[in-house]
C-alpha cells in the first residue's frame, strides 16, 4: 500500500520563502500548499485537511498570531500543528502552543526535524 504524503501548508507573504519552503517539502517527500495571506490560507484549511502548517506572523491584512486565534476555535481544525517561521524576534512568545518557533532566516536542518518529528 503507498503511503499518503503528509500535507503541509505554507503561509507566507515572501515569495522567495514561498519557494525555497516548497522545494524542501518536496524534496523530502511532502505536498506543500503556499497561501499568500491569512485570508487565503483560511479558504484552503477550510476546503482541504492538512498534516502540519507553517505560519509567518507579520503579514499584510490579518497577522499570523489572528490567523491562529481562528484556528484555535475551530473544533475540526484545531488539532493541526502549527511552526511559526517568522522574521520577529521574541516570535516564541507571541503564539505558545505552536510545535516550534523559528526565526528567519532559520536552519533548514532543524526546520525539518521538527516536521519529521510532529508528523511521524
Amino acid at each position: 500500500m503507498e503511503k499518503k504524503m503528509k500535507k503541509i501548508l505554507i503561509i507566507d507573504d515572501d515569495v522567495s520563502i514561498q519557494k525555497y519552503l516548497t522545494n524542501l517539502f518536496k524534496d523530502n517527500g511532502y505536498a506543500p500548499t503556499v497561501a499568500e495571506n491569512a485570508g487565503q490560507a483560511w479558504d484552503l484549511v477550510s476546503a482541504d485537511s492538512f498534516d502540519l502548517i507553517t505560519l509567518d506572523l507579520e503579514m499584510p491584512g490579518e497577522w499570523g498570531t489572528r490567523f491562529f486565534s481562528k484556528l484555535a476555535q475551530d473544533k475540526a481544525k484545531k488539532n493541526i500543528p502549527v511552526i511559526v517561521i517568522s522574521g520577529m524576534s521574541g516570535n516564541e512568545y507571541a503564539i505558545p502552543k505552536a510545535v516550534a518557533s523559528l526565526t528567519k532566516p532559520f536552519d533548514q536542518k532543524e526546520l525539518l526535524k521538527i516536521v519529521r518529528d510532529v508528523l511521524k
